[in-house]
């Protein structure tokens, strides 16, 4: 089975903290001016801000997968519940890591890197497939293009970040996996 029900609970739950959280990241103006909750803003938030988020761990959950091992996908809910005490407080930047994806299984240091990558290649996908169709598709509706401006911004954005040597995050696995493979 791919998912357990579980997964499918976290799944749901973190997708919907996710297009809260970053709702204001898809407004039209100043999202610091707005106060309560805009169902626009939420649903434009659920076009471009949770795929880019969620496929992101499901590539990590996917790739582990696919070289055999276990990998059991979660929602952090203490981070979530961080992201939206920080989106209420009108903080201006919020930080939160919204879910992992807990693999178990031998890996070599090369599969761990590659398992590592997966969800950071996601985000380049998105962003490479956005900046494409904004260059390539002629004549494209405002609302399209502004889906895919954002959706170009967010993934960009989670791409750099998360190859960022930062440890425990995606791309110390990555750098720590390539160095353990060529100095074993």
């Amino acid at each position: 089975m791919l998912f357990n029900l579980i997964e499918l609970v976290d799944l749901v739950v973190m997708t919907a903290a996710v297009c809260y959280i970053l709702m204001d990241f898809t407004r039209h103006d100043d999202p610091l001016l707005h106060y309560g909750f805009d169902w626009k803003a939420f649903r434009l938030s659920c076009i471009v801000a949770a795929p880019a988020v969620v496929f992101h761990e499901l590539g990590h959950k996917f790739a582990a997968l696919a070289f055999g091992l276990k990998a059991t996908l979660h929602a952090d809910y203490m981070w979530l519940l961080i992201g939206s005490a920080m989106k209420m407080l009108n903080t201006g930047l919020i930080f939160f890591v919204p879910g992992y994806v807990s693999i178990s299984g031998v890996q070599s240091p090369l599969v761990s890197a590659a398992t590592a990558f997966a969800g950071p290649a996601v985000n380049l996908v998105l962003w490479a497939g956005s900046r494409l169709a904004i260059k390539f598709v002629p004549s494209m509706k405002l609302g399209t293009l502004r889906i895919l401006a954002l959706t170009s911004k967010i993934n960009g954005f989670l791409f750099v970040f998360n190859m960022l040597p930062i440890f425990y995050f995606d791309g110390y696995k990555v750098f720590a996996g390539i160095i353990s493979w060529l100095w074993p």
